[in-house]
C-alpha cells in the first residue's frame, strides 16, 4: 500500500506506541500523549482517528470500547517512513542519508554487517538486471 502522506512528530509518536502497545484505547494512548506531549484525550483522538483515515491504523469495538492496532508490521511502517522520508525530504536521494550513517550514526557490529549484506544484495540486482 502506497502512503503519499506526512505525518506529524505527533502522529509518529503515537505509531510508535500503538505498534509497541498494541491493541490500545484512546485513553491509553492519551495517558502517553499527556505524559511525553502534554496533549489533550481529545487531541489523542484527533490524532488517531487522522492515522486511521490515512489508513496506518484499524480499530475494532470490543465491549463497547474501540481498540486500535497498527494496519502494518514494524518494517513494514518503517520502510513506507523512510521512503517518504527520502522522497519528500531528500528529494529522492538517499545519499544525504548515508552520508549520515558513515559520518554520525553510531552502529553496532551488527548493524553495519546488515547494511554491507543489503549492498550486496544491491549489486547483485542490478547485476541480474544488466549481466
Amino acid at each position: 500500500m502506497e502512503h503519499n502522506v506526512t505525518l506529524g512528530q505527533a502522529q509518529l509518536e503515537t505509531l510508535r506506541y500503538i505498534q509497541e502497545h498494541h491493541p490500545v484505547t484512546v485513553r491509553q494512548v492519551a495517558e502517553h500523549l499527556a505524559v511525553t506531549r502534554g496533549l489533550t484525550r481529545t487531541t489523542a483522538l484527533n490524532v488517531m482517528e487522522r492515522l486511521r483515515e490515512k489508513k496506518y491504523l484499524t480499530r475494532e469495538q470490543v465491549g463497547g470500547v474501540y481498540q486500535y492496532s497498527p494496519s502494518f508490521s514494524t518494517p513494514h511502517l518503517l520502510r513506507t517512513l523512510v521512503r517518504d522520508f527520502v522522497t519528500r525530504t531528500l528529494g529522492g536521494s538517499v545519499e544525504p542519508f548515508v552520508a549520515y550513517l558513515v559520518e554520525e550514526a553510531q552502529l553496532s557490529d551488527e548493524e553495519q554487517e546488515r547494511l554491507q549484506q543489503h549492498i550486496q544484495d544491491l549489486r547483485q540486482e542490478a547485476k541480474a538486471e544488466h549481466p
